[in-house]
């Protein structure tokens, strides 16, 4: 009798708990209460209000299949509708959302969550400062996101790592938030999942590596601690997606700013010449940052040697004057090259940059500064 009593007072608890945040959310007030109709571009502000905390009530009053449904509808307004975002973070209970993170919840709905922090990049959902709401990046802290997602890319399945290397990379966008994932150990789980991870997921580490780096000096101790140094060195002899190259060139890039890290950047025979490789074939932005980084390192002659057969494309993009900084690092790159007797006498007999060379000198060439000249 008694475990009778205390299962049913435990369900009238449940319904009762249900029933008082049906009541707050106000959707009872409404015609259509509760119906999930879905709210598309274009809706007016007080239907996608209400569609919005009609969602957010099923996500907290219902089971598995309520909240799997609830979070596919905000899935689709997102994708569907970016302006949207402003509004569900007014309307929505991102606390909530949330706490669907954590390790103890249903796998799908956490899959589902953490794939639904991750869908917005331009700014992230979870940061949206919209009054009343107060500064989001205290409340993301404050209820455990980071560390939520942090531990869905140590733990998860892979879709769910995915995902979470996804939202940690939007979040990073904000300086606190940084910080934040720094003190709670995100660079030793991400450095671990460039290894571990897959195509998808290391692309997304690159980017969240990369907005790291160039946060400060912090977080790039934390990154070369980690040896992950030498690991985005191994990863560009391997790499073919054009974007995750780019992330990992700029994470380098970022990292070579102190001394022990340039000279094991020169002594680098590989990277050396995979530079050289990028400044060829790769595309303007792989070119621009390759360069950029060749022209800081101390390379020996050997190695000026084995990657000459780029001076010829070094001189084409000092006809460049966009992006803003290609003329100047493709320049300084092939002066570096240029040092060594064998590299005069090859780019002497190549013709056309020769001819190229030449016409840079003339002072009706708007396309060159004239410091280059």
């Amino acid at each position: 009798m008694q475990s009778d009593l205390d299962i049913t007072s435990s369900s009238l608890s449940t319904h009762l708990h249900d029933l008082d945040l049906l009541l707050r959310s106000g959707v009872l007030h409404q015609s259509n209460a509760i119906v999930l109709s879905h709210s598309g571009p274009g809706s007016y502000k007080d239907d996608l209000g209400f569609f919005i905390r009609d969602v957010f009530t099923r996500l907290q009053i219902g089971g598995i299949e309520f909240k799997k449904k609830a979070l596919e509808s905000l899935l689709q307004l997102l994708n569907k509708d970016e302006k949207s975002t402003a509004v569900v973070a007014k309307e929505g209970n991102i606390g909530y959302l949330i706490s669907l993170l954590e390790v103890n919840s249903q796998p799908l709905i956490r899959e589902q969550a953490v794939c639904f922090s991750s869908v917005d990049k331009r700014p992230p959902l979870l940061l949206k400062q919209s009054p009343p709401i107060p500064k989001t990046p205290g409340q993301f802290q404050h209820t455990g996101g980071g560390s939520a997602l942090i531990e869905a890319c140590r733990s998860g399945s892979q879709p769910i790592q995915t995902h979470a290397v996804g939202a940690l990379r939007n979040v990073a966008s904000v300086e606190d938030i940084r910080l934040a994932l720094g003190e709670e150990g995100a660079v030793p789980v991400l450095v671990q999942l460039l290894v571990s991870g897959n195509t998808a997921t290391q692309e997304k580490v690159a980017n969240c590596l990369s907005i790291l780096a160039s946060s400060g000096e912090y977080c790039r101790a934390l990154i070369i601690q980690e040896k992950g140094l030498p690991r985005l060195m191994h990863m560009i002899q391997d790499l073919s997606n054009s974007d995750t190259i780019e992330h990992v060139l700029r994470t380098i890039c970022s990292l070579s700013v102190t001394d022990s890290n340039l000279q094991i950047l020169s002594s680098s025979t590989t990277t050396i010449i995979q530079l050289g490789e990028f400044i060829k074939h790769g595309n303007m932005i792989l070119q621009q940052i390759s360069a950029s980084l060749l022209s800081k390192l101390s390379i020996s002659e050997g190695n000026k040697r084995a990657i000459s057969s780029c001076m010829g494309s070094l001189v084409k993009l000092m006809e460049s004057p966009k992006p803003v900084g290609l003329q100047d690092a493709a320049a300084q790159a092939i002066v570096s090259l240029l040092t060594v007797r064998s590299n005069r006498t090859e780019l002497a007999k190549d013709e056309e940059s020769v001819m190229r060379l030449v016409q840079m000198l003339d002072p009706k060439n708007d396309t060159v500064f004239k410091k280059y000249r």
